[in-house]
């Protein structure tokens, strides 16, 4: 028998998968349940099934998808996770507790193809798309070893790599993460993080109404450009038309992420001009400072004063934009935003 994933399937095909090897469709609702809520380590835990099944389990179907290679813990209690994938790849999860909340980011690619100049993760290049159960073992794994500790609240696709590249993976690993029988996440509780892939993210408005974050941090094309290369394919004009055609829920927006470079985007005319080309969106921004990057891929950009980062968001509140400044955690153990690079502190 052909070994499988069976955290890539939703439930629907897991019961087709397991009728496909002689045993009943119910018994895919009880995989599910010892998969995602009893969270067991292997399918000798599963006292339920018969004998049989679980043999044909253990030759047939791979529980995990991921190996923990590494766990580090910052001052902050932000803990970063590095995981093998089968193929000799590496990911990495971050884990920022920040009670009540606890949020898990999570990656869905295998480095980067964009290179955004001010993230180390596409200084790697683009090794290969997550299969869904690569993004789903990040969930089960990390809450796994945090046990009764801490139980993860929300979601964030904002690790290695665009989700909305992986689009069919992704978009299966939001199935199973919002199923009452799977992870049991609301779609209010997750949210995805594009640069802005314009014809997936209208698709993504009509199939999953998970939140939505774009990755903007530049109010002008010339620098957008610069900054984030994918600008010169979807330009702003055509992704902030996207956006204020996204079918957002009553009271939901779309955040903008906005990481501030010393000198470089900053400017009080440039906070001035995104408000200007927010007009008509449904809009939160988050200023995200930089964090600076491993001396060993120098990308040269600084980080603001606290005098000019307080000064563009006051602009923006003035002109009645929600503006928060976003504090950068786990910077002590390469975890914050933009810093993963998948490779072990050893």
């Amino acid at each position: 028998m052909e070994q499988v994933f069976v955290k890539n399937y939703t439930l629907p095909d897991l019961e087709t998968w397991v009728e496909s090897i002689g045993e009943a469709r119910f018994r895919a609702r009880q995989l599910f349940r010892h998969i995602y809520s009893r969270r067991i380590h292997s399918w000798s835990e599963c006292s339920d099934l018969s004998k049989m099944f679980r043999v044909q389990l253990e030759f047939g179907a791979h529980l995990n998808a991921l190996k923990m290679v590494e766990k580090l813990e910052a001052s902050d209690d932000t803990v970063k996770y590095l995981f093998g994938l089968h193929d000799g790849q590496f990911i990495e999860s971050v884990l920022i507790p920040d009670p009540p909340r606890c949020t898990l980011c999570i990656s869905s690619q295998a480095g980067c193809s964009f290179q955004c100049k001010f993230c180390l993760t596409g200084a790697l290049g683009f090794k290969r798309n997550l299969s869904t159960a690569e993004i789903i073992d990040q969930i089960c794994q990390v809450q796994q070893d945090q046990g009764a500790r801490r139980r993860i609240t929300n979601i964030v696709f904002m690790g290695m790599g665009e989700p909305l590249a992986n689009y069919a993976s992704v978009l299966q690993a939001i199935r199973i993460m919002v199923d009452p029988n799977g992870l049991a996440f609301s779609h209010r509780r997750i949210t995805l993080s594009t640069v802005g892939l314009v014809p997936q993210l209208r698709r993504l408005g009509k199939e999953s109404p998970v939140n939505l974050a774009i990755s903007l941090h530049a109010s002008d094309d010339a620098l957008r450009s610069e900054l984030m290369p994918i600008n010169r394919k979807y330009p702003l004009p055509e992704l902030l038309s996207a956006c204020r055609e996204y079918p957002l829920p009553p009271r939901k927006r779309i955040t903008f992420e906005y990481i501030l470079l010393d000198g470089i985007n900053d400017s009080p005319k440039q906070a001035r001009e995104l408000v200007r080309i927010l007009h008509g969106v449904r809009a939160k921004v988050n200023l995200i400072p930089f964090n600076p990057a491993n001396p060993d891929f120098g990308s040269g950009y600084r980080r603001p004063s606290e005098g000019r980062i307080l000064a563009f968001q006051e602009v923006l509140q003035r002109a009645q934009l929600t503006a928060m400044i976003r504090q950068s955690r786990g910077t002590d153990i390469g975890a914050a935003c933009g810093q993963l690079v998948a490779r072990s502190s050893g």
